[in-house]
């Protein structure tokens, strides 16, 4: 067989050969911008010379601090396809995250949204690598700035060649992308990912038992495009000839709910709190969603209320997924097999809020603490994948590595049981899973429980310290804004008593306007425990 290389730039060149007509649709921060692949491959090919000419090598590092738009979508295929390496940079990370990331990964030149610039602005003389900044702008001109040297994107796109000639000899186990964990303790950890990752990821997309990513769909890439290369549509997306709709700065809900309609979206995908927000939004506004296909859910697990909202009012179906930054991301899907199609609604509701069975060219197993291999559904052991595009190391961490990765498979952390046809169902990370008296209690099992309650809209389960029992859950309640607001303690410890045993129920309900998310839309629970240290347990319900 021929020696061929995987690598990024075959995807360009695909689009621009063969769907040079189909269009990326672009919401910036001044209105909305409309081009075709063909127009996209020139300003990628120019932007990838003006980078050279900037002093850019092979295996450099480039960094962007950007929000989900055309331009971003640019700089994912003309750093990796000039042999650099692109590194996405979370936007919402503290200050002290985004000097160590920076800094760890060696940024030669940041790319910059011009919204974003008073943050890299404020740490720039801790940036000792960096040596220019772009920024990307709508404006003709750019605001006064601290940063030097500094480029207007536009006008330097205008100096670059649009028929820059990619490197002919790139090879597809260089790295290519870059990404570090949204870290809750301890800095977050880098991620490199190879051409050849990247490119057989976005081909596990286009899998008809995947995603089933194909050149008919109209994708809107809500993933920020910081978080894992957003779960890989953006580069299936263009390999694939896909219209591709990316919703730009600050979007909210109702940005969300008017592409989807008048864009005739077929595909979208995010964490849960994205869906039930958008829920929310569905209920006070109303919106043409009959385009959409599915909405491909993970980062969290997804509560099988939102599954049955989502499909009985809208018929909108969800795939469910999980992966993790070590893992580029997706690892495992939850689709039905033809033959559970004849199992009842709430059984397909029941398979579906799951986390599923590996991709191909992935394998999963679960163990428990003494290495036994589980697959009775029912005993929870830790979850360890292997494969093309998960990771073996940390980047410039070999203690985090010798950690993670062992005997060729790496350890998660994710805690789940999986049953004999291999279906894994996430039920906790190992730090949020609740012990009590000897045994195991999962946090996720109950927030996805009172979320099924129609007058909760968001929910988190905590432990908190016990004399006689060790430890006992908690949760924190969101009350909907758009149905019953006076449900009371009683009543949610009645509505999870029909479903748990006794042992199992939260001992108190602490209602809250917000639970506190991650940088990627999470909850963050480590906030929880930090704020409420201190309490103590109320009256027994």
């Amino acid at each position: 067989m021929m020696d061929t290389q995987l690598t990024i730039d075959t995807l360009l060149v695909r689009a621009e050969n063969y769907f040079a007509k189909k269009q990326v649709i672009s919401k910036t921060s001044t209105g909305v911008t409309r081009y075709t692949y063909a127009d996209f491959a020139k300003r990628t090919r120019a932007l990838a010379s003006v980078l050279e000419h900037l002093g850019v090598e092979r295996g450099d590092k480039v960094g962007t601090f950007a929000w989900n738009d055309h331009r971003h979508l640019e700089a994912y295929f003309a750093i990796p396809s000039m042999g650099a390496v692109l590194h996405t940079i979370n936007i919402r990370l503290s200050t002290d995250h985004l000097k160590y990331i920076i800094n760890d990964a060696q940024d030669k030149i940041l790319l910059i949204d011009q919204g974003l610039l008073p943050i890299i602005e404020s740490i720039k003389e801790d940036l000792p690598h960096v040596k220019a900044y772009i920024v990307f702008s709508d404006e003709e001109h750019l605001p006064t700035t601290n940063l030097q040297p500094v480029y207007h994107y536009e006008k330097l796109l205008e100096t670059g060649n649009e028929q820059h000639v990619f490197p002919d000899n790139l090879k597809e186990n260089e790295p290519a992308g870059m990404c570090y964990t949204s870290a809750t303790t301890g800095n977050p950890k880098g991620v490199l990912y190879t051409h050849r990752s990247i490119v057989l990821h976005s081909m596990m997309l286009g899998l008809a038992d995947t995603m089933s990513l194909s050149e008919s769909d109209i994708a809107m890439h809500v993933v920020p495009m910081f978080h894992v290369n957003a779960w890989g549509f953006p580069f299936a997306s263009v390999w694939f000839g896909t219209t591709q709709v990316l919703p730009g700065p600050n979007f909210n809900f109702k940005t969300l709910g008017d592409l989807i309609e008048t864009e005739r979206v077929t595909i979208t995908a995010g964490v849960p709190t994205i869906w039930i927000g958008l829920l929310n939004e569905l209920n006070t506004n109303t919106y043409d969603l009959s385009s959409l296909r599915s909405i491909v859910c993970g980062g969290s697990a997804l509560p099988k209320g939102i599954l049955r909202a989502y499909k009985e009012k809208y018929n909108i179906p969800f795939i469910h997924a999980y992966g993790m930054t070590e893992t580029s991301p997706v690892a495992t899907v939850s689709r039905l097999k033809s033959y559970q199609e004849g199992l009842d609604y709430e059984e397909k509701l029941d398979f579906i809020s799951k986390q599923g069975i590996p991709v191909p060219g992935i394998e999963i197993k679960v163990i428990n603490e003494q290495g036994e291999v589980l697959n009775n559904g029912k005993e929870m052991g830790e979850v360890l994948v292997r494969g093309p595009w998960i990771t073996d190391s940390y980047y410039n961490q070999p203690e985090k590595t010798a950690e993670a990765v062992k005997d060729g498979w790496l350890y998660t952390g994710d805690i789940a049981t999986v049953d004999s046809e291999g279906t894994i169902k996430i039920v906790d990370r190992t730090k949020d899973l609740i012990k009590s008296g000897g045994e195991w209690i999962s946090s996720v099992d109950l927030e996805n429980a009172l979320m099924a309650h129609e007058a909760i809209s968001e929910a988190a389960v905590i432990s908190v310290p016990h004399e006689k029992w060790q430890e006992r859950p908690v949760a924190f309640i969101v009350k909907s804004k758009t149905s019953n607001a006076n449900v009371t303690k009683e009543e949610l410890l009645d509505f999870l008593a029909l479903q748990f045993a006794k042992w199992w129920l939260p001992d108190d309900f602490i209602f809250i306007d917000e639970i506190p998310k991650t940088s990627v839309g999470k909850f963050l629970k480590m906030k929880l425990r930090e704020d409420y240290k201190s309490y103590t347990m109320s009256e027994s319900l």
